[in-house]
């Protein structure tokens, strides 16, 4: 006769697995313990940061202009629109983001962006979950900003499709990564201002393998930072194009106008 409590068949099973899981978690730890993700000092937990850079990030929230995101510098009501939304309205819906691509956000996307800290995607993908969590209920696909072959041999890696892999796995929404294709090189946009970005991606997205998924969907297009908006915009007509229902954008950082 089973004694109560000890467990059997997939029940039995599912508590070892969690058991086993618990004690890995406590080996690894012992062995390579979780860093912070932007000094690397040691933490309590995988993908966090320590109190004196999580003081130093300037995480966003309202009020911020309903459409692009741009926080206001005064309080605002729901809906409000920033001036350059009112003037040039952008062809995604709205986009959203987690903080602020000042000094401290800067250095912790270089270091996931350039530097192999792949590590960081399941952290910073939690914190784009909360920061889009209304973007996220109402979205179909995921689809990453595309990199262009060549980049993607040099780099090795997308660190948008990177995020949205770990936002699908936390999210359940559908994971688009060849919805969306990159069909030339165009140089790197560090040092350009808008109007050279705009041209700079001009024509460069279009749909991918994969494109047809978009047709009537709500579409969710990750990337790492939004900076002028010129490389979501161009992507966001692409999708349109391809028949997307609507375009929403999140990103882990923006840059402040």
């Amino acid at each position: 006769m089973r004694r109560p409590g000890t467990g059997s068949g997939k029940g039995g099973i599912i508590a070892a697995m969690r058991l086993a899981t618990r004690l890995g978690r406590i080996v690894l730890d012992a062995l390579l313990p979780p860093l912070c993700l932007a000094c690397g000092e040691p933490v309590g937990d995988p993908g966090g940061l320590c109190p004196p850079c999580w003081d130093g990030m300037r995480f966003l929230g309202p009020p911020f202009c309903a459409c692009c995101g741009a926080p206001f510098e005064t309080p605002a009501p729901d809906g409000a629109l920033c001036g350059a939304c009112m003037a040039e309205p952008p062809p995604f819906r709205r986009a959203r983001a987690v903080f602020d691509y000042d000094e401290a956000g800067r250095g912790l996307i270089l270091r996931f962006k350039h530097a192999d800290r792949t590590d960081a995607a399941p952290g910073l993908a939690r914190w784009m979950g909360r920061a889009g969590a209304e973007l996220l209920a109402e979205a179909d696909l995921l689809v990453p900003v595309p990199m262009h072959r060549l980049r993607l041999f040099q780099r090795t890696y997308n660190q948008a499709a990177m995020l949205a892999r770990e936002l699908s796995r936390l999210s359940g929404v559908a994971f688009a990564p060849e919805a969306l294709s990159r069909g030339r090189a165009t140089p790197s946009q560090g040092r350009m201002g808008r109007v050279e970005r705009i041209k700079n991606v001009r024509g460069a997205f279009a749909p991918g393998r994969n494109g047809d998924l978009v047709r009537g969907r709500a579409v969710l297009l990750i990337d790492d930072v939004l900076t002028t908006g010129a490389t979501v915009s161009e992507c966001a007509r692409a999708l349109r194009k391809a028949g997307a229902a609507s375009v929403d954008v999140l990103t882990v950082a923006r840059v402040g106008r």
